[in-house]
């Protein structure tokens, strides 16, 4: 999304304990098609860190807040990290 629907989205997802942390990344530009037709747009991608329980709350929250039609969510399954850093991903987004 764009700076401001970024940051938004950041702290909503971050407030809701959906995510112990997310990253706005600088910006990139994004060429695709939408709807027959070649897109050029600049965006700001998200990197959310969250648990596996907390996925699909967290992909409704960003699907309800997103201002795309269809944004790109990805799933990025863990499969080592410090151990320190992963339970405070934990801890931040228990309910």
């Amino acid at each position: 999304p764009q700076r401001a629907a970024a940051e938004r989205l950041a702290d909503l997802l971050v407030e809701k304990q959906l995510a112990a942390c997310v990253n706005i990344l600088a910006p990139c530009r994004s060429v695709y098609r939408w709807k027959g037709a070649v897109q050029h747009d600049e965006e700001h991608p998200l990197l959310i860190k969250t648990t596996a329980e907390r996925y699909p709350e967290l992909e409704q929250a960003l699907r309800a807040g997103h201002p795309y039609e269809l944004p790109e969510i990805i799933a990025v399954p863990i499969e080592r990290g410090l151990p320190a850093y992963l339970q405070w991903v934990a801890a931040e987004t228990k309910t």
